[in-house]
């Protein structure tokens, strides 16, 4: 047995050294293939410098719409129909509020789809502003609005927005003087400022009884928008307004918000229908004190308000070898006077102060006092115990009234008609990319336009994906919990095989434990008492059967 268990302990040895082994090899082929792909890609470089070659090859087109569209736009040819905004940005100092902000249409930096190509925010720190007429104008009524397009924050984002707006149909509107204060229908899109990351959906509803607008925001997702910002991908913004008054926002496809435009928004769309009043005054004899000071209470006769709440400690005693005649502090014996030291100007010069080296070995220096501590007699000011107060009322609220400002709008989805698309931004970062807007009532045809378009930049950025191990090592640089986690699954696997392969010898309480149930030699003796037990077992039960015969 010892032989077998022996020969089992190197059988799992074998095992896992050859299983070491393996795993080598197979990383030394990965490491040769990425030193081959690594040489492709130097290759690539050198054959190109200004464009980011792929490692995976694909055959762009331009995407065509498959239904009805009120606008698309690709930027892969000319800026045709697209206006830059000549004016100026009200309440805005004059060496910025111009909007001469820099647009340019280009290749992505990187992940680059040949032939793809979008429109470029930049310039830093200044305002943009270009915006297009639709193919023809959104009416909100019996048909859903799908509004879609990708952005790139292809150098991060600091503070900045890429939201767009869809301007409000008018017969004014001039898209040479589009600015922050032209009226716009929807707003949607990502902004960035610091540490806040938002997804905007603000729609203006118009006030059936003043006819004034008012902004209604969707509430914040509850998802962690940040890696949208962070990661240098193309991403896939959609908005999608139903005419049952409900609304969706996805990224990359994904929802991440949905609600409703009578239940969702801040500030809701209907006003209350009562509000308080606002001539109503609280009563000066309103008493709103949930508790009072007992007004029965007296202070009892030995409570003493004169105690402090700390005392001498009188047990204390000062420690040996207290220096009561040195200083904590004394002068720099090593300070020399400055050379451009006037006294008439500056003073008589004096050594900078030191910790006194000779307190440092003793327990203190200097005029010893002794410690304080807590008064046992202290009691502090007296105050009457509280009790309920039988007066109490509650808390005092005007009282309600019809609210004269009321309505009630049912379908807010009837917004008002869209003409235009605009992207009015200011940036503290460069270079945010945007591609592939597209305005439709079908989801199906947006998905495919995002399949013809954004699915391939996806499928780019995912062939040029760094490994597992990278991807695994850059998790846990944002979350560093992550290599507990990596540890413990590491080690599980591990500590299972090794007990497995190497499982606990016996002890000797276990071997004295087998050995006491071995079989020992009777002697002669025991066996001949045995026998007689026999026999008087047999008598007892003869003798038992006669008497229950007798009683028969």
């Amino acid at each position: 047995i010892t032989r077998m268990h022996f020969q089992w302990d190197w059988l799992c040895l074998g095992a896992l050294i050859i299983s070491s082994v393996t795993a080598e090899i197979e990383n030394e082929e990965t490491l040769d293939a990425d030193v081959e792909v690594e040489d492709f890609d130097k290759q690539s470089q050198e054959a190109d410098v200004d464009r980011d070659k792929s490692s995976l090859e694909v055959v762009y087109q331009t995407p065509k719409p498959t239904g009805e569209v009120y606008f698309t736009e690709t930027f892969d040819g000319v800026l045709a129909g697209w206006v830059l905004s000549k004016t100026k940005k009200e309440d805005t100092d004059d060496n910025i509020a111009k909007y001469d902000g820099r647009w340019e249409v280009e290749e992505l930096k990187e992940n680059t789809v040949p032939g793809d190509r979008g429109l470029v925010l930049k310039s830093v720190a200044k305002h943009h502003a270009i915006s297009a007429m639709l193919t023809k104008a959104f009416i909100f009524d019996n048909k859903p609005l799908i509004v879609q397009y990708e952005v790139n924050f292809q150098e991060g984002i600091d503070c900045g927005g890429a939201y767009i707006k869809l301007l409000s149909s008018s017969d004014d509107l001039n898209l040479e003087y589009f600015f922050d204060k032209t009226p716009y229908t929807i707003m949607f899109g990502p902004d960035k400022c610091g540490e806040d990351y938002k997804l905007h959906f603000i729609f203006r509803h118009k006030n059936p009884k003043t006819g004034e607008y008012d902004e209604k925001h969707a509430k914040r997702p509850d998802v962690d928008l940040k890696k949208f910002y962070l990661d240098k991908k193309t991403h896939l913004y959609t908005l999608v307004l139903k005419p049952d008054d409900t609304f969706e926002i996805l990224i990359d496809q994904s929802v991440v918000s949905k609600g409703s435009l009578l239940e969702d928004m801040v500030p809701p769309v209907n006003p209350p229908k009562e509000i308080e009043d606002p001539s109503d005054k609280k009563p000066d004899d309103w008493d709103e004190r949930p508790k009072i000071p007992d007004p029965n209470a007296v202070k009892p006769d030995d409570w003493d308000e004169d105690e402090p709440s700390k005392i001498e400690d009188s047990d204390a005693v000062k420690p040996e070898g207290w220096l009561d005649d040195e200083p904590q502090y004394v002068p720099d014996p090593n300070a020399k006077k400055p050379k451009d030291w006037d006294e008439e100007m500056d003073g008589e010069w004096e050594a900078p102060q030191i910790p006194n080296p000779k307190c440092e070995t003793a327990p203190g220096c200097g005029h010893w006092v002794r410690p304080m501590k807590n008064n046992p007699n202290y009691k502090g000011k007296w105050k009457a115990p509280m009790i309920d107060n039988p007066n109490y009322q509650g808390i005092w609220s005007p009282r309600k009234i019809p609210n004269p400002d009321y309505f009630e709008d049912l379908h807010p989805f009837e917004m008002t008609t869209v003409s235009a698309v605009g992207l009015e931004l200011w940036s503290m970062t460069s270079d945010i990319y945007f591609d592939n807007f597209i305005i439709c009532s079908e989801k199906e045809v947006a998905d495919r336009w995002a399949a013809d378009g954004w699915g391939l930049k996806k499928l780019v950025a995912s062939a040029n994906e760094p490994g597992m191990f990278s991807q695994l090592v850059t998790a846990a640089e944002d979350h560093p919990w992550l290599w507990v986690l990596y540890i413990l699954t590491l080690a599980l696997p591990v500590g299972l095989g090794v007990l497995f392969c190497w499982p606990a010898k016996k002890t000797d309480e276990d071997i004295d434990f087998k050995k006491t149930d071995i079989s020992k030699p009777i002697t002669k003796g025991e066996l001949k008492q045995e026998r007689e037990e026999l026999e008087d077992d047999e008598i007892e039960l003869e003798e038992k059967e006669n008497e229950d015969t007798a009683e028969d």
